[in-house]
Parts: structure tokens; C-alpha cells; sequence
């Protein structure tokens, strides 16, 4: 069977979520059967458990695809003619997945999402604190850990600094494809300015344009105070089940877990606003790559050296709180 015609490669929490559920609706596209299959992370072998030592990160890499015959099969229902896609927010980060879709899909196109690494790094530090897996309360603690965490191979997902550096990922994706084949897009494009986004999207990918609404808010947890009482009741309940669920069907806990969660975000708080002292401690160390981003793109990111985000999703349509 055919591989995809393109990719969706990141970055997470960058808006890949809402882009890949809005380009499904295009007569004309047809995406994998699960999203993020990872497989091109693998390397045709199962996910190395010495990599996956974060909670729960073993839990997580059952799902991941990583046998060529279940990876040809996500694309088996797609219709005559219409164009493969496939979305994995890990595989910029991962310049091993950028050499093998190289190798497989020299001619693939490719879309990268980036975000403010800053405020990129903050709601990927939510996302797991809000699952109830992130040990840290606090970001920048969490973010001074990084090192510690990586070096004793806690998977991608727990970089919270590194997956912001998009002007390395993507020069080193510029050596295995050409630029046309490349497509950037800045998080505020597809929130502030989404059917022109989309658009664009569909003239690289050789598709009609205005066959898809915009971009929803997508993949967004509500914020868990760490000062409650469920915080503190299910929290323990949580991380003993995520570590449990190493060793069973991935879809058992998923479904055990689903009322948990629903009990754990219920009543969630207005997620507290980053301070601008460590806005500077977690932007510092990424100053020079923004720099390199804007040599690769040609683009200004000056707005990225600012001391204020710009929040979330939701937050910059003025729903909820940054």
C-alpha cells in the first residue's frame, strides 16, 4: 500500500491537533485511521523501554505503530484518489523520523506548526500536570528538571524546552528536503486568521481551497489547582494507574481512567499567567535558535523575545483565561 503524500510534524502543542481536524473534513484528504501513529519514530521495533521511563510513558508507547504491515493498514478505508496524510507533532523534534520519512517519502510534503517556544512549553507542562502525570506543580521547576529527566530517558513529550527548538529541527529538515516541500506556520495564523491559514494550507498540498471551516480548539485541559483536595485525593490514584497501565491493553486503562479524569478537571481553576521572571529563565537558552529560525524561514519572531505571551487557544478568542 501507498505511504502518506504528507505529514503533519509538529510541533505539539503548537495547534497540530486542530489543524489535522479541520484538513479531515477535506473531500479531498484522508488521514490515518489514529492519529499520531508515530511509526516513523520507531524504526520498524517496538518503542525501547530504556526511552519511555517518564509516567506514563511506557503506557503510552503500547499504542505506538511501529510494524510496517499495522502502519500501511491506518490508510486502507481512504478513498480513490484522494491524498494520504498522517499526523505525528513528535516527528520535527525527532530528526530520526525526518531521516526515515526521507527515506520512505522522499516527495512527501510536509507541515510544521510553531508556537512562542515559551508559551509552547508551558502548555505542554498543563497538558500532563492537568493529566495528573507532571510531578512538578510548578513549571519552572519542572523546566530546571529537564536535563535530569532527559538523561534518564523520559520520553519526548516530557522536552519542554527542547521541542521549542524549531530553528534546528527544521534546518536539519531542510537538508533531507527541499524547501518547497516544506511548509511553516506560526500558531497565531491558524487561531487569528484560520480560513486564509487553511487556505494556504490546501494550495501547498494541491487541493481546493475553501472546502474546510475554521481550525476549533483542540486537545485543551482545564487547569487542576494543586491546593485541592480532589488534586490531592486523585492525583496518587492517577499515576498508580498510568504506571499499571504498562502492563495491560492500553484500552483498558483508558477507559478506567475516563470517570477518574472527569472527577480530576472537574471545577478547574483559570490557569495562572506566567510570571515575567520566568517567561526570561525558560526563553533565555532559546534566543539563539529563535535566531537560526529566522535565517531558515526568512521570517521576523522579535514578538517570541517579548516578555508576555499571547495564551492558548481558547484564551486568545477570549473564552477562558490565559
Amino acid at each position: 500500500m501507498p505511504l502518506p503524500d504528507f505529514f503533519l510534524i509538529g510541533a505539539p502543542k503548537a495547534g497540530t491537533t486542530a489543524l489535522h481536524a479541520a484538513l479531515r473534513a477535506h473531500p479531498q484528504l484522508s488521514f490515518a485511521s489514529v492519529k499520531e501513529p508515530k511509526y516513523f519514530m520507531c524504526g520498524d521495533a517496538r518503542p525501547r523501554r530504556e526511552t519511555q521511563r517518564g509516567p506514563g510513558d511506557a503506557h503510552s508507547a503500547q499504542e505506538w505503530v511501529w510494524q510496517r504491515d499495522r502502519y500501511e493498514a491506518l490508510f486502507a478505508g481512504a478513498p480513490q484518489g484522494a491524498l494520504l496524510g498522517e499526523s505525528t507533532p513528535f516527528y520535527l523534534y525527532d530528526l530520526d523520523a525526518q531521516r526515515r520519512i526521507a527515506a520512505a517519502r522522499p516527495d512527501a510534503k510536509l507541515v510544521a506548526v510553531v508556537r512562542d517556544p515559551v508559551d509552547r512549553a508551558y502548555s505542554n507542562w498543563m497538558h500532563l500536570w492537568s493529566d495528573g502525570l507532571e510531578p512538578e506543580a510548578d513549571f519552572l521547576a519542572a523546566v530546571r528538571d529537564e536535563d535530569r529527566r532527559v538523561a534518564a530517558g523520559w520520553a519526548p513529550f516530557w522536552h519542554y524546552r527542547r521541542q521549542g527548538r524549531y530553528g534546528e529541527q527544521l534546518q536539519h529538515l531542510l537538508t533531507l528536503f527541499p524547501r518547497e516541500q516544506v511548509l511553516v506556520l506560526r500558531y497565531r495564523q491558524l487561531v487569528d486568521a484560520a480560513g486564509e491559514t487553511l487556505d494556504r494550507v490546501s494550495r501547498f498540498l494541491g487541493v481546493a481551497e475553501g472546502q474546510v471551516g475554521a481550525a476549533a480548539p483542540e486537545n485543551v485541559r482545564p487547569y487542576v489547582d494543586p491546593d485541592a483536595r480532589r488534586t490531592r485525593l486523585l492525583r496518587p490514584v492517577l499515576r498508580a494507574g498510568f504506571a499499571l497501565g504498562a502492563y495491560a491493553p492500553p484500552q483498558v486503562w483508558r477507559a478506567a481512567s475516563r470517570p477518574l479524569l472527569r472527577a480530576y478537571h472537574a471545577g478547574g481553576a483559570a490557569r495562572p499567567t506566567l510570571s515575567v521572571e520566568a517567561r526570561r529563565e525558560v526563553q533565555a537558552p532559546l534566543l539563539d535558535d529563535i535566531a537560526v529560525l529566522e535565517e531558515v524561514t526568512g521570517e521576523s519572531f522579535a514578538d517570541w523575545r517579548g516578555e508576555q505571551g499571547r495564551g492558548e487557544f481558547r484564551a486568545r478568542q477570549g473564552r477562558i483565561s490565559p
